[in-house]
């Protein structure tokens, strides 16, 4: 009996309409366009505006143009795994709300949280729910309202992140294409340099918490770096190795947009051309979950079936990971 693979058939994609760029931030905080695009990368990312409005509202527009693309009946999708740092709210399950928006009356849904690696833990998991035989259907999804927990006066984070939201739908196959391999890891240190600090069970919301201004992103900016580029690249490198993945071979790095010299020194340490490493951080910013799914949103015409993709991403935790997924389909 053939092995069972989880290959992805499909892909949707959604980010706001409203467009940040470097300029206007130039009044909101002592930054400039050139600082922010010469250590960075980013020219502008999108911002979810509007009342009431969470995550959810991103990833419910990306679910449904997959579905209209994959022309999917949402009564047939089995599990719902909704990647994010920026649930609608504690509970419920961003998924949950995403699964009835949509109409994915008969799935089960969770969110899960790995910070900017989320989608690849997300979509590993996924694939292992595929790969059992019990389940046909999947959608993974990677999306942040990253807006929503920066402090704008504060130029080291505020300049980086973006809001958006990208999904793939999951289906068995005996083909050789799919999700392949992967190495996921994760290191609790890192959470002295990258995290939030209020917010859960440790330090709920208060009057001081709010006025401290501790429910935003705090990062220690070179500690992350180092590390993430240090490590993306290397676990990047090992499955690229074990796998016999070389530039000659590899049709596209689909590296996490943190940040344009992380994403070079990953491409580097591979061996890979720039014009082999998908980007659009210039446009999007950082969305956390959501930079692999929306690099598969936008660069989805360019592929093709068999096209050996290796993804990579460094997130807050530390988490770390990198999969190498074999195209399914011609795009």
């Amino acid at each position: 009996m053939n092995k069972i693979r989880a290959a992805i058939t499909g892909v949707g994609g959604y980010v706001p309409d409203y467009i940040l760029t470097n300029k206007e931030l130039e009044n909101m905080v002592e930054t400039t366009d050139d600082w922010i695009t010469s250590r960075t990368g980013i020219k502008e990312r999108r911002i979810l505006k509007g009342e009431n409005q969470g995550v959810s509202v991103m990833a419910v527009e990306a679910v449904k143009r997959l579905l209209a693309k994959t022309k999917v009946d949402p009564k047939e999708i089995d599990l719902i795994i909704f990647a994010t740092v920026t649930a609608d709210m504690t509970f419920p399950a961003s998924a949950n709300i995403v699964a009835s928006a949509v109409g994915a009356t008969n799935s089960f849904s969770y969110d899960m949280g790995a910070a900017c690696s989320g989608f690849l833990y997300a979509l590993t998991t996924g694939a292992s729910f595929i790969e059992s035989g019990r389940y046909k259907k999947v959608i993974v999804i990677g999306g942040d309202k990253m807006s929503s927990i920066l402090d704008y006066t504060d130029r080291t984070t505020c300049i980086i992140f973006g809001d958006g939201a990208g999904c793939v739908l999951l289906e068995p196959t005996t083909e050789e294409v799919g999700v392949i391999d992967y190495i996921l890891k994760s290191d609790g240190s890192g959470e002295a340099y990258l995290h939030q600090k209020a917010g859960g069970s440790r330090i709920p919301a208060s009057i001081d918490s709010v006025s401290n201004k501790q429910h935003y992103v705090y990062q220690e900016g070179s500690a992350v770096y180092k590390f993430a580029v240090t490590n993306m690249a290397e676990v990047a490198a090992q499955v690229a190795e074990r796998n016999n993945l070389t530039k000659e071979n590899i049709s596209w790095l689909v590296p996490h947009q943190a940040n344009k010299r992380i994403i070079d020194a990953t491409a580097s340490r591979v061996g890979i051309a720039e014009d082999h490493v998908m980007m659009n951080i210039e446009r999007y910013g950082n969305t956390t979950a959501g930079t692999i799914p929306l690099l598969l949103w936008d660069y989805e015409t360019k592929l093709k079936k068999g096209d050996n993709l290796l993804m990579a991403a460094f997130g807050g935790g530390f988490t770390w990971g990198a999969v190498y997924v074999k195209w399914a389909y011609d795009s």
